[in-house]
């Protein structure tokens, strides 16, 4: 029997092992002069590297999706000289902020001359997403790569073949080339593994670029990618959207298909994870999801609601084609105040949207703590189980983000729980329904407030009680959380940046809770000062396509308005 020792080392080579070919993976001729360490704000540095041609600058600067499409199925630009800009661009994001775990560059690259001879014989595209560079979450399982998700145990484990999703996205024309960074376990607000280290903010490194998602959220906000997947079970595409200052989905949990995806608590279902686009345009997201719906998903994966895209739900035709909209806001959920830089982005859309002809009317958040409890009870229910039989090779659990933290103290919420019994699990169950219940009166019930004869067509609320925090200063993801309890789809629409000059923190007397007390202590605007800033946009289950619709009048709305 091996000792700890020998577990240790074999655990350690293992990650190595997978670090060093991870490095033998990127073109010599692509790594850049070291940034000075001391430069904390590299947002700029893959246009200023010189490593770029202007040809590549302008082809991955190209935010909206559906104009990079259109150069494709034309050949101005060919796949190839496209799936390279990006490559490239997403090699340099990874030397500024390690946010890359596979990378098959050359794999993409064939890929994308077979397009491109596609093209030219049959003068017409192999699907809607034809020579587009797409990123995904280092979970979606790829034939003859590895999919490690953070764990050292996983590491040598080959897909034999690829996730219903990496079928749907080959078949539409997409060309693969790289999986992005993850929490250990998934289940936290920032990015850090023992396999491949720490995501940082590219708009900041001493700040987190958020989790679980996080490798995908640093990689788009530099450009490295135009449009990426990730998932979400409690808040993990829309808060490294929101720290990273892109947009972010999470659908409804069953609306994209998720069969031949790894995953933590597999098979966990009362609270299930969502998969979901991140972009650098509304574009984007909105392509995506139609793109995968328009190929009928449900035909691949037994969980997937059999539901396809609706335009006339896109174009708001049961909400009045989008004109005199009534929204709902919610300034905090009554526990943590948000800071002022998130309330000035709040303020700025609600704003943007009344001088649009829209109106905007107060949703108090009731019960809240409630589906946060409910929620946590589930990822608990199995005593830890599911983490501990994934570090089956000696590497330890990580118990805090914190880079300073002892890795011997176990914070209360990551002390192992008793697991429920099934019948627990059952009453959960039943507490969960009577709260989605409560939140559906809610949102009907405000019908008699809007003056449309419809309730709210959307709420706008934050995506979290600050903008990108300190590494290991993440706390809980109670302003995401909420809408996974009940299983509303939720969007983030990047806003502004936070402004010491206008940002200023507040002096308080008394706090909501401790929380509250700790979180406001936390604020220094000097610290945050440039990073993005988010709101979230949430709708009723299964609405996908109204809260995109929406989410484009609150876009243009913004845009309208000028400058925050």
């Amino acid at each position: 029997m091996a000792s700890v020792s020998d577990k240790q080392l074999h655990w350690e080579e293992q990650i190595a092992d997978k670090r060093k070919r991870q490095q033998a993976a990127i073109p010599k001729d692509w790594l850049i002069p070291q940034v000075p360490e001391g430069q904390t704000n590299v947002i700029d540095v893959p246009r200023t590297c010189g490593l770029l041609t202007e040809r590549e600058l302008k082809i991955t600067e190209v935010s909206n999706v559906n104009v990079l499409l259109q150069k494709l199925a034309t050949a101005e630009w060919s796949a190839v000289e496209v799936t390279t800009a990006f490559s490239k661009r997403a090699i340099v994001a990874h030397q500024l902020v390690n946010c890359l775990t596979e990378i098959f560059v050359d794999k993409a690259l064939e890929r994308a001359a077979e397009l491109d001879a596609y093209l030219k014989e049959h003068g017409k595209v192999t699907g809607p997403l034809h020579g587009l560079p797409i990123s995904l979450k280092d979970q979606f399982k790829i034939k003859g790569l590895e999919t490690t998700m953070g764990y050292a145990a996983w590491i040598g484990k080959y897909a034999e073949e690829d996730a219903v999703l990496v079928q749907l996205l080959l078949q539409a024309g997409a060309v693969l080339y790289v999986r992005t960074n993850v929490p250990q376990t998934l289940m936290w607000g920032e990015t850090y593994n023992n396999v491949f280290g720490r995501t940082v903010n590219p708009y900041n490194r001493r700040l987190t670029a958020g989790g679980s998602s996080g490798g995908e959220g640093a990689l788009i906000a530099l450009r490295g990618s135009v449009l990426g997947v990730g998932s979400d079970i409690g808040g993990s595409i829309r808060i490294p959207a929101h720290f990273c200052g892109v947009y972010g989905f999470r659908p409804s949990s069953h609306r994209m298909p998720s069969y031949g995806v790894v995953n933590s608590l597999d098979g966990q279902e009362s609270v299930a994870t969502a998969f979901g686009p991140l972009s650098n345009s509304l574009s984007g997201v909105t392509t995506y999801m139609r793109s995968v719906l328009e190929q009928e998903p449900w035909r691949h994966c037994p969980d997937t609601i059999p539901k396809p895209w609706s335009q006339d739900d896109y174009q708001l035709k049961a909400h009045g084609g989008g004109k005199k909209l009534c929204f709902g806001i919610m300034w905090d959920e009554g526990t943590i105040k948000p800071h002022p830089p998130i309330l000035r982005a709040l303020e700025t859309t609600k704003k943007a949207l009344e001088a649009a002809g829209h109106s905007v009317i107060e949703w108090k958040s009731l019960r809240h703590s409630e589906y946060i409890a409910v929620t946590r009870s589930f990822w608990l229910a199995d005593g830890s189980e599911d983490y501990n039989s994934c570090l089956t090779t000696g590497e330890p659990l990580i118990h805090s983000m914190d880079p300073n933290a002892d890795p011997n103290v176990i914070p209360d919420f990551r002390v192992p729980r008793q697991p429920l019994s099934a019948y627990q699990v059952w009453q959960l169950n039943k507490e969960r329904r009577e709260l989605r219940k409560h939140m559906l009166d809610r949102w009907q019930a405000t019908a008699s407030l809007t003056g449309t004869g419809r309730p709210i067509d959307a709420l706008i609320c934050p995506p979290a009680p600050y903008a990108a925090v300190p590494h290991g200063q993440k706390k809980s993801s109670l302003y995401t959380l909420i809408w996974n309890a009940v299983d509303y789809p939720a969007l983030i629409i990047p806003v502004t940046k936070v402004d010491p000059k206008i940002d200023v923190k507040p002096v308080r007397d008394s706090f909501w809770s401790t929380d509250d007390e700790v979180i406001h202590g936390m604020y220094d605007p000097e610290i945050y000062k440039d990073v993005p800033v988010g709101i979230q946009l949430v709708g009723p289950t299964l609405q996908e396509e109204v809260i995109l619709g929406i989410g484009e009048v609150v876009d243009a709305a913004l845009l309208s308005s000028g400058p925050d």
